[in-house]
């Protein structure tokens, strides 16, 4: 199953339940589809959240926990976490050492002030309510904790916005068609980075949810960006 149209009003159990096919196959379609550039995504994303020894860290929308792993291999206690049981057991059959967790990101199963870093790669666009999603990050964020937020966005180079909607993600779909076991669910996928909003408009909301020194940094000339912010003490 997978939603047959993106919009901002998701079906969660559907989204789930496309997540769930993909699951086995999802990250050698993601490095198929970006020609490999999402580990870059990724290992830039790893080094804006920047956590240490000691701190603890939610990656929620986590998947198979690939984006878990960094931290952890550093000695950082990380919860990888997720609303796709299928991701999850994935998951875990990869890295049993690590401690998935179900979890719907806009009712997190966590303590208020659980966690040093709340960080998202591409996920938040696949959540029902954002703006609860990010009220619910910082609730769990303790005093001075930061999120991480890394999104597809809006391209800003001259000329790359045209070629990025028009050429690269219509073409997703045929490609997954070769790698994907539900090529079906990247119509989905690319539908719903078109309908994301642009750097500035999630800013905005992500400080309308009660972040502080809200700022983010393009990735590939705006494809991707990652959103930075604090909570206040």
């Amino acid at each position: 199953m997978s939603p047959s149209r993106a919009s901002l009003q998701k079906k969660p159990r559907e989204v789930a339940a496309m997540f769930d096919d993909v699951a086995r196959r999802y990250d050698l379609t993601n490095a198929v589809l970006t020609g490999g550039i999402d580990h870059l995504w990724r290992r830039a994303v790893t080094k804006a959240v920047g956590a240490a020894p000691g701190e603890r860290v939610l990656d929620i929308a986590a998947g198979t926990g690939t984006s878990s792993e960094p931290y952890a291999d550093a000695g950082v206690e990380v919860v990888p976490a997720d609303f796709s049981i299928g991701m999850l057991r994935e998951g875990y059959r990869r890295r049993p050492d690590l401690p998935f967790t179900a979890a719907d990101a806009t009712r997190l199963p966590f303590a208020d002030d659980s966690f040093d870093v709340v960080t998202m790669s591409f996920g938040l666009r696949n959540v029902e309510d954002v703006d609860a999603a990010l009220r619910e990050f910082l609730r769990v964020t303790r005093p001075g904790g930061r999120l991480v937020v890394c999104e597809f966005s809006t391209p800003v180079v001259p000329g790359l916005r045209e070629v990025y909607g028009k050429g690269v993600l219509k073409v997703l779909p045929a490609v997954a068609r070769r790698t994907s076991s539900n090529p079906d669910a990247y119509v989905y996928l690319s539908e719903s980075i078109e309908a994301w909003p642009a750097q500035e408009e999630l800013g905005r909301s992500v400080r309308a949810a009660g972040w502080t020194q809200v700022r983010w940094r393009n990735l590939t000339g705006g494809i991707a960006a990652i959103h930075h912010a604090v909570r206040a003490h």
